[in-house]
């Protein structure tokens, strides 16, 4: 009876401390002044969240290239609110974001040149807000094009949350 005890025992405290691996939060480390961290840890037990790379909705139909979409803030704008949307969709938020890829077009007005500052404009009202402090790991990147003339931002993330 004490063999099935002390097993009964060791079994309790290793469940404990199994539960409590899972339990721990997401841990995002880095400089706090920095708009994105530099490295996101997330624990085991956590639900993975997938978000396909979003694009900009039109703003203007009766527009061709940027106008349609609207400059690099406005199209920033639009696909994080797309991707707010499709979060909710799986019970999950912004604040539930851990990384992010962010594609940009040089900008046509901008000589060529992605508009970083532009996208840093828009990006800054989802993340590391008063309301919602968190903030992802993220790449950057400029590149030649999208699926449609007039497309300069495709951003897609991966969320994570307790189950």
């Amino acid at each position: 009876m004490t063999r099935f005890a002390t097993l009964a025992a060791g079994l309790a405290i290793a469940a404990g401390l199994a539960g409590a691996a899972s339990a721990q939060d997401i841990v995002r480390g880095g400089d706090p002044k920095s708009a994105i961290a530099s490295v996101v840890t997330v624990p085991p037990g956590y639900a993975t969240i997938y978000v396909s790379g979003m694009t900009p909705p039109v703003v203007d139909k009766a527009a061709t290239g940027v106008a349609m979409f609207g400059d690099t803030k406005t199209q920033t704008l639009g696909v994080l609110t797309r991707i707010q949307d499709a979060l909710k969709t799986q019970g999950a938020t912004m604040g539930d974001v851990v990384m992010m890829r962010v594609l940009l077009v040089g900008d046509p007005a901008k000589d060529g040149k992605m508009d970083f500052a532009g996208m840093m404009e828009a990006y800054k009202t989802f993340f590391g807000t008063a309301e919602q402090p968190n903030k992802p790991s993220r790449v950057t990147s400029q590149v030649a094009s999208l699926v449609m003339p007039g497309m300069l931002v495709e951003i897609e993330v991966q969320a994570a949350k307790k189950p």
